[in-house]
């Protein structure tokens, strides 16, 4: 994986993911990927990835999102930055088939980097530099309501 903030571990089927200053939706996609190639992924530092594009538009329509429905039916939004994230990452599965499902099962998403993959390498040379405007999912969650706990 040339170019890519990935890793792969000892295993060799899991790759630790950084997202720190990734935006969202490419991170996404290239997560997406690797899950239905059959590679376990665990993100770690979900609330520092970025959504591009002008801050209040962006929380005007995750807000939106949240408040749609029925609070018992749903549909349900998260509001939290790792789930967030995995929500993200779901939209780019087939999740209602069977190949998905068990693709999103092998997907972890973490808040922060956690004590035990604190000794893992994940790479940190492919960060994305935005000129424009942009939000982190940790500052669009706070937006949203979200109590912070990270």
């Amino acid at each position: 994986m040339t170019g890519e903030n990935y890793s792969e571990t000892k295993e060799g089927n899991v790759i630790v993911a950084d997202a720190g200053n990734q935006i969202a939706g490419r991170l996404a996609s290239v997560v997406a990927k690797k899950l239905l190639e059959g590679k376990k992924v665990l993100v770690v530092n979900a609330e520092n990835a970025v959504i591009s594009g002008n801050p209040k538009f962006i929380i005007k329509k995750y807000r939106e999102k949240w408040e749609r429905g029925d609070p018992y039916h749903g549909p349900f939004y998260p509001r939290i930055p790792d789930r967030m994230l995995k929500r993200i990452i779901r939209g780019m599965l087939p999740y209602k088939k069977t190949t998905g499902r068990e693709a999103f099962k092998r997907l972890k998403v973490f808040i922060s980097v956690p004590e035990e993959f604190k000794g893992k390498e994940t790479k940190l040379t492919d960060e994305q530099k935005l000129k424009g405007k942009s939000i982190k999912l940790g500052e669009l969650s706070l937006k949203l309501g979200a109590k912070k706990t990270w």
